[in-house]
């Protein structure tokens, strides 16, 4: 791997591991293709969705117990901000602005829906089995 290829693939690595373990980061520089190279974070046990054009991807989400999930806004700088919200009041992100990041933990098994309160027409949901 190019030395250059390695350091983004670094950056990108470090900046998932740090979404998995706080509550809320920024990802200074993001874009939608750094974004996409944030998927693949089943590797660091937890799960990324992506926040972009209106819309959660993947909408509906199937983890194990114990399992992180992280939001990732993967908008454009200066476009609108999102919420993760679960319909039941399990979680509530702030407001997150293009680059941001919440992350919940889901202890126990169930199926929690949820939407972005800025945009209700925007839903998810994750099943923890």
């Amino acid at each position: 791997m190019p030395t250059g290829m390695r350091g983004a693939a670094i950056m990108v690595m470090s900046a998932v591991f740090n979404a998995c373990f706080s509550e809320r980061t920024t990802i200074a520089g993001t874009n939608a293709s750094s974004c996409n190279a944030l998927l693949p974070a089943e590797a660091f046990g937890s799960a990324v969705v992506v926040i972009r054009d209106f819309a959660f991807s993947p909408a509906q989400l199937r983890v194990r117990p114990g399992t992180k999930v992280t939001w990732v806004n993967c908008g454009t700088p200066g476009s609108d901000s999102h919420t993760s919200t679960a319909d039941a009041g399990k979680w509530r992100s702030p407001l997150l602005a293009p680059g941001a990041t919440f992350t919940a933990e889901f202890a126990t098994t169930g199926s929690f829906t949820y939407h972005c309160e800025p945009h209700p027409g925007m839903t998810g949901g994750v099943a923890v089995e």
